[in-house]
């Protein structure tokens, strides 16, 4: 993806198992999306703890939180309720987010990407940003919704 595409109309699983839809957040409010390797590892969860808790930052900026990896939704709804995380999860189990979003594997490709992608209300690609530091993504993120507001 390049800045200016529009998100992938893609449908996927959330923790509760329920379809969700990139489409039905268009037009509605900005939103993050986030790729990460694997539920319940430590850098995984630090990453995911940090949007949890700037949560309502991004609430209040309108904006919604995703975070996606391959695990299972019956895992992902493990992961949310062990650490309280009160945004959506999603199952990319058999990859199709990650290659529609352009995800690389990372460390001569034996894990999967760690990359987050900011989006207008609109669906439009604001600003992606790539890197096996976990604790670099939310505040990048932050960052670039606050200097995008309107």
């Amino acid at each position: 993806m390049k800045i200016g595409d529009t998100v992938p109309n893609l449908e996927l699983k959330d923790q509760n198992g329920e379809e969700f839809r990139f489409e039905d957040l268009k037009g509605h409010k900005p939103f993050i999306v986030y790729f990460y390797p694997k539920d319940f590892t430590p850098g995984c969860t630090k990453e995911a703890c940090s949007f949890r808790d700037s949560y309502e930052e991004f609430k209040d900026l309108g904006a919604e939180v995703i975070g996606i990896s391959a695990d299972s939704p019956k895992s992902h709804a493990k992961f949310v309720k062990r650490y309280n995380l009160p945004y959506i999860f999603l199952s990319d189990i058999n990859k199709k987010a990650r290659e529609a979003f352009g995800v690389k594997p990372n460390l001569l490709g034996l894990l999967p990407g760690r990359e987050t992608f900011i989006f207008d209300k609109e669906g439009k690609l604001l600003h992606k940003f790539n890197s096996m530091n976990a604790k670099r993504h939310m505040p990048e993120a932050l960052s670039v919704l606050k200097k995008n507001q309107n």
